[in-house]
């Protein structure tokens, strides 16, 4: 008798947590859950996506200011599950990413770094569509929520379409180019790239963030990402404006500018 009320006692605790969670989801006017506000993901899943040590950087000059930090990764299993040749692939882009990383040249981040490079984004939600609005390069995309449309053209950011199944967003991402990484150590993706992501707002302050990853030209099957996003709840939250493209102009075209290309000037 004892353990049967000790195991209703727990149920019932169990209950009265979830339905309190669910109470601080706020609610758009359609009864879906908001997740409008200012997000940012707070780990090191940008600076690799497996577990990783810390590492100096690329330049001695700049100390523990450059160095890499040590992480937990976000990669359900523990590995991403590449194939031999693909592998050989990623493990040339990390020997050579601090000059190749996409990230450096100001490109748009793609999916589903954009979710974890360390900047905030902004999610503007309607019945119709949910913007997001990053503040990375000033990066943007528009999740259609009405009848799936396909891409027209290969891009950065791809092409989504987003449905609602119970309490969590899932959003359907095609039409990649290859011009995007996963992470700064140099996982990478194809064209074929196909993510499948998962927003559920947990409470008024956090997101549950899942991301599937299917490539059959550079993985051996589809894997899956999870971490958590952060509200900005500071009462001046905003976006502020990161055009970047002016910080990479050098690293990108001084080979153009020949030796009488005027020299750098300091501020």
């Amino acid at each position: 008798m004892q353990i049967l009320r000790a195991l209703i006692l727990g149920v019932g605790i169990l209950f009265t947590a979830a339905a309190t969670a669910f109470a601080q989801v706020p609610r758009a006017s359609d009864g879906h859950p908001d997740l409008s506000g200012i997000w940012q993901a707070m780990g090191t899943a940008n600076w690799d996506l497996g577990d990783h040590p810390p590492e100096p950087g690329p330049f001695y000059q700049l100390g523990a200011i450059g160095a890499v930090p040590p992480g937990r990764g976000v990669v359900e299993g523990g590995a991403i599950p590449y194939k031999p040749e693909a592998l050989a692939k990623r493990k040339e882009n990390r020997a050579n990413r601090w000059k190749n990383d996409p990230e450096l040249k100001c490109y748009m981040p793609g999916i589903p770094r954009a979710a974890y490079i360390p900047q905030p984004f902004q999610i503007v939600q309607s019945a119709n569509v949910v913007l997001m609005v990053y503040q990375f390069a000033s990066t943007n995309r528009v999740i259609n929520m009405g009848k799936p449309k396909e891409a027209a053209v290969d891009t950065w950011m791809g092409t989504a379409n987003g449905h609602w199944e119970g309490e969590t967003l899932v959003v359907e991402n095609t039409g990649f180019n290859d011009q995007t990484w996963l992470d700064r150590s140099g996982n990478y993706h194809s064209d074929a790239l196909h993510v499948t992501e998962r927003y559920t707002r947990a409470d008024r302050d956090h997101i549950r963030y899942e991301a599937a990853i299917e490539d059959a030209q550079v993985f051996t099957r589809p894997w899956k990402i999870s971490l958590t996003l952060y509200r900005d709840v500071e009462p001046n939250a905003t976006l502020a404006e990161f055009k970047c493209v002016e910080f990479s102009e050098r690293l990108l075209y001084s080979d153009l500018s020949g030796p009488g290309a005027p020299a750098e000037t300091k501020p």
